[in-house]
């Protein structure tokens, strides 16, 4: 057993470090802080502040090694548009403009499809399957082999859940109303709409209301009630539309300039990798956190609900495999990277089949199961 002030000693250096939901954080402690360097780094998001959640994550990851280290590394956040746009942070990490950037690896997708791997992809994995294939199916391995020719290293750090499928100044009803629509959405997704005669647009989030308001757009998607409301969307557009089968577990990822990772200390890696690990499952806690009240109060505003039938996501399902089997034919990075998601994402569907799919189709019905059963009438009195 401990002597107190041995007790005192431990709980002071886990406690500086404990992430909630995680495991104990790596922390400095007095003889390693005095011989570590000071080191000051700039990590640019992808995403506005107005979004607490996604740009959220940024600032747990900087707050957490802060902390950790005594205010010896200190990891400064830039929102979207402070240092390079939204949409070049992956570039100014790659380049060396700043150290890292915290992003969704699918917006690059122009630059080379495999991007998509480390955030998602059509009719992909939910974000637990996600972080299994990344974490211990090796998706890591293959996404970094993949993005160290772009000086890069990565860290899952942030995960939305399953997102919504956009918002819509008309019905589709069938699939021949896609043709012709001018939709913001990006990656494979706007690759396999084009098949079925959709418009894609690649519009950052700040510049998407502007967009579906004048008319520029005639619908938008990014991720659910909660940011979606925030950025006002069911002001300019009514339908509401379910799910967002291109985002089934969209992961969010810190980008790292790789000769910036290789000069840290190891203490260093290993705080930096930690608070990655929180930043992900905070931002999913949080998303599913506050979107059920968020959905309620969009409702409440007069937003219809409607889901994508089956004709719908039958062919937007088919449209996903031809585009798959094209890039594989000509994209050998792809095809790495394809073949082993494939074979992951169809093993963790038979699971899920078994206990999680039947769980949660059986509580989503159980409404009227979990309500007290009435209590039998009172005899008449005569």
């Amino acid at each position: 057993m401990q002597n107190p002030m041995q007790r005192r000693k431990f709980l002071t250096s886990a406690g500086a470090g404990l992430a909630a939901g995680v495991a104990a954080m790596p922390s400095l402690s007095q003889a390693q802080a005095a011989v570590l360097p000071s080191i000051k780094w700039r990590l640019t998001s992808s995403f506005p502040k107005s979004l607490d959640t996604i740009y959220g994550a940024a600032e747990v990851i900087a707050k957490r090694v802060k902390a950790a280290t005594g205010g010896k590394f200190d990891i400064q956040v830039f929102a979207a548009g402070e240092i390079v746009p939204g949409l070049s942070a992956m570039d100014a990490v790659k380049d060396g403009t700043v150290e890292c950037c915290h992003t969704a690896p699918y917006y690059y997708f122009g630059k080379d499809p495999t991007f998509a791997f480390a955030c998602a992809i059509p009719f992909g994995m939910n974000a637990r399957q996600q972080n299994a294939w990344m974490y211990h199916g090796g998706g890591m391995a293959l996404m970094r082999d993949f993005l160290k020719d772009y000086n890069i290293i990565n860290f899952p750090a942030g995960n939305t859940g399953a997102q919504m499928g956009g918002w819509f100044r008309k019905e589709i009803k069938t699939v021949a109303d896609l043709k012709g629509l001018k939709f913001r959405v990006g990656g494979f997704a706007g690759r396999v709409l084009s098949k079925l005669g959709v418009v894609p647009q690649q519009i950052a989030g700040g510049d998407i209301y502007p967009a579906l308001e004048k008319g520029t757009i005639d619908a938008a998607e990014w991720v659910g009630p909660y940011d979606d409301e925030k950025l006002g969307f069911f002001k300019v557009a009514k339908y509401y539309y379910y799910p967002g089968w291109w985002e089934g577990g969209p992961e969010l990822d810190l980008f790292v300039n790789i000769k910036q990772w290789d000069s840290l200390p190891a203490e260093y890696k290993a705080i930096l990798e930690a608070a990655c690990h929180e930043a992900n499952i905070d931002m999913l806690a949080k998303y599913d956190a506050l979107n059920p009240a968020a959905l309620k109060r969009l409702v409440g505003n007069g937003v219809q609900l409607r889901p994508f039938n089956k004709d719908v996501l039958n062919a937007c399902f088919a449209a996903a495999n031809e585009v798959y089997a094209e890039e594989s034919a000509k994209n050998a990075k792809f095809k790495k990277v394809y073949d082993s998601w494939k074979a992951f994402r169809d093993d963790q569907i038979l699971w899920f089949r078994v206990a999680e799919q039947n769980f949660d189709g059986f509580m989503a019905t159980a409404g009227s199961a979990s309500k007290p059963a009435a209590k039998p009438a009172a005899p008449a009195k005569k």
